[in-house]
């Protein structure tokens, strides 16, 4: 069994990372949170792109464990709003925003908008002791839906619409999801690295 630990307290991101390996035939390698994360100097997320903040967090969580430390960022980029929310897709509606607070931000500002092209990214970084071992991309396009729809998923699933689909990100379960999606892609990259190298 191969241990690596995850940066993360969202716990919708951290259910996904932990279906990932079964999903994508690594059932051996275990994923785990960084234990004590809560009570660890805090990373201050100020970079421009999401591999700035993603690689940063990363190295700051690596150095207390023993085991290689993952972190993601990843967003919303919606095109007709010159690439917002973007790295504050978490904060668009502002700092302690809920995922309701966001979608409802974002269907007021689309709103009138033909032009719904949108696409989610993450970039996933795995350091060990401070050093940084890869980084891991994944996209996926779409389109913004003029409401919410479905209940699975977090953050801006139930208004992103994948055409494959026929369906929102919240209209399918998370294995579903997993094989199309931005984190999913981004997730194989980092486990079949893990495979291969440590």
């Amino acid at each position: 069994m191969k241990l690596i630990r995850s940066a993360t307290t969202n716990p919708g991101k951290l259910r996904e990372f932990r279906i990932a390996a079964g999903h994508f035939g690594h059932s051996h390698v275990q994923i785990e949170p960084l234990e004590h994360i809560a009570s660890l100097p805090e990373c201050t997320e100020d970079g421009e792109t999401f591999e700035e903040n993603a690689i940063k967090k990363a190295i700051h969580y690596s150095v207390h464990a023993h085991r290689p430390v993952f972190s993601d960022d990843s967003g919303l980029v919606v095109a007709a709003l010159d690439g917002a929310p973007g790295v504050r897709s978490a904060r668009f509606a502002g700092l302690k925003a809920t995922d309701e607070e966001n979608n409802r931000l974002l269907l007021e500002k689309l709103e009138g908008v033909e032009q719904r092209i949108a696409w989610f990214q993450c970039v996933i970084a795995l350091a060990h002791e401070g050093r940084l071992l890869g980084v891991f991309n994944g996209s996926v396009e779409g389109l913004i839906a003029t409401e919410p729809r479905g209940q699975n998923g977090f953050g801006y699933d139930p208004l992103f619409f994948h055409p494959p689909f026929d369906c929102t990100f919240g209209e399918v379960d998370a294995n579903r999801k997993l094989a199309a999606s931005h984190r999913g892609q981004a997730l194989k990259k980092m486990l079949d690295y893990v495979d291969e190298r440590l």
